[in-house]
């Protein structure tokens, strides 16, 4: 709660205005770091009472849904891999954010970042430390929100945008999976908690085990970046170094690595699914490799980097090497994040030197090195199977709710379509298309004064109504009308009407 609660702070303030500009960016950073620390305390302090024994695994604080016999808990998990990742999650933030203050000083979006860090450590406290599926979504969704965010930091530029959008569409297909996974394990087993939830699991058929299994590795792949979802880390990379240092180096790339050290017991009855699991770790693990070899700035070759960390991590849990896994993500975690960091610095001290020459094996291969350097052409094929399917879906949500949803509810009609609706009933009502009116042409003077005219008109439109210049206008008009009154309220009053009177005497003596 107390990163979420930091994130308020300032959004309050920048909200009221309190919080803005470069004058207010160590108030911003010091409720921030403060949030941070405290929280990275008492993480500390929940893993040292566990580890000794004197705090149970699971804490229930209360109810947060109740309807019938369905309700999900306000509990807690404070076992060795959550209150171990919860430290990790305070530390990793808490320097990255103390990086932040001097890296993103000046910066337009200060306030905005320390806000979205804020509330994205807070989103990923939530996902380690929930006791049930339904708070871990809740956590995860936010976290992926703050991705989204961050990543398009400089939402003014195409690229980020686009990229941003990118990367949120296809978790979009890894949280579809995570709310069928939910959806049937509870129609399966009646609960919700994660000790029971897994209790329940393991009295399941191996079919319905191993569809379960497999909805939650879809999430566990989409959020992590295992093949076939890859491309959009790297995508991913055009948000600011501290954030690609948080998300995709230390913190929430591994979420997905979590999610399966969480369902242990179920992956390792889910034999075909580990065994899935295991191959598709091998194979991100290889494509990381071979798309890292020609990269040639160093946030994408860490990506990449990152990316083969990731998928060997997976490969160990398929093949059952939990705690390796384990151990494994807490290592890669705090190096990465060390050298996202360190990135700036490097890239500083290595201006003007030739990148990292390729190795000779892959200098050799034109094909090796056209299919490293295009990333296996996996992009394109992840476009048409997640990307392309998603957008034409909005655009039918989007064509029904114009010709059937409006239509029904009697809504009004957009802008543009009003125009278009207005411009074809003037052409039926006069008789002629008004694209055949404008192809007359009026020759001689006349038709000089017509074009003249016409084009003085179209200025008038496009400038001072279509851009929106006449409600400046507008508004410089009342400013002026106000001018006025107070001038002729001045002028009313008795001195100056005497004064008036006085000068029209001695002008007509």
């Amino acid at each position: 709660m107390l990163p979420a609660a930091a994130a308020f702070c300032i959004a309050a303030g920048i909200a009221l205005g309190r919080l803005e500009g470069e004058s207010c960016e160590r108030v911003s950073a010091r409720i921030a770091l403060a949030a941070l620390g405290a929280s990275g305390l008492l993480a500390l302090l929940l893993l040292v009472l566990g580890s000794a024994g004197i705090l149970d695994a699971r804490t229930v604080l209360g109810t947060w849904l109740a309807s019938a016999d369905y309700r999900v808990l306000l509990s807690l998990q404070l076992d060795r891999l959550s209150s171990g990742l919860s430290v990790l999650i305070a530390l990793m933030a808490y320097l990255v954010a103390h990086f932040s203050i001097d890296y993103m000083h000046r910066e337009r979006g200060f306030h905005r970042f320390f806000l979205v860090l804020s509330l994205f450590t807070g989103a990923m406290q939530l996902l380690v430390l929930a006791g049930n599926p339904v708070l871990t979504f809740f956590g995860w969704e936010l976290a992926g929100v703050c991705s989204y965010l961050l990543i398009a930091y400089a939402y003014d530029r195409p690229v980020a945008a686009g990229n941003a959008t990118r990367a949120f569409l296809t978790n979009r297909v890894g949280d579809a999976g995570l709310v069928l996974a939910i959806a049937l394990s509870f129609a399966w087993t009646g609960q919700l908690e994660w000790s029971r939830l897994l209790a329940g699991l393991a009295r399941l058929s191996p079919e319905k085990q191993n569809l379960v299994a497999a909805c939650f590795l879809v999430a566990a792949f989409a959020k992590s970046a295992q093949v076939p979802f890859s491309p959009w880390l790297a995508r991913a990379m055009e948000g600011p170094t501290p954030s690609s240092t948080l998300f995709y180096g230390a913190l929430m790339i591994h979420a997905g690595v979590y999610l399966v050290l969480r369902l242990e017991p179920l992956f390792a009855q889910a034999e075909a699914v580990s065994a899935l699991m295991a191959a598709a770790g091998l194979a991100t693990a290889l494509y990381g490799y071979f798309c890292g070899l020609s990269q040639t700035d160093v946030k994408s070759a860490l990506a990449f980097s990152t990316l083969a960390q990731v998928g060997l991590m997976f490969l160990a849990c398929g093949l059952g090497f939990w705690q390796l896994a384990f151990w494994h993500l807490f290592a890669h975690a705090v190096v990465r994040g060390y050298q996202f960091l360190a990135a700036p610095g490097l890239m500083h001290a290595l201006s003007g030197q030739p990148p990292r020459p390729l190795p000779a094996w892959l200098a050799e291969s034109r094909r090796g090195y056209a299919a490293s350097l295009n990333r296996f052409w996996l992009e394109p094929a992840v476009d048409r199977a997640c990307v392309l399917p998603v957008q034409r879906l909005a655009d039918d949500f989007d064509t029904f709710d114009r010709r059937v949803l409006d239509r029904l509810l009697d809504a009004p009609v957009p802008a543009v379509q009003a125009l278009a609706a207005l411009a074809n009933w003037e052409e039926r009502r006069i008789g002629v298309p008004l694209g055949a009116e404008a192809e007359r042409r009026i020759g001689g003077l006349p038709g000089w004064i017509v074009a003249r005219t016409a084009d003085v008109l179209h200025w008038f439109e496009d400038r001072l109504v279509l851009r929106g210049v006449g409600l400046d206008l507008w508004r410089a008009g009342r400013r002026l009308g106000r001018a006025l009154q107070r001038l002729e309220a001045l002028l009313a009053e008795p001195r100056y009407v005497c004064l008036v009177l006085l000068i029209s005497l001695f002008a007509v003596g």
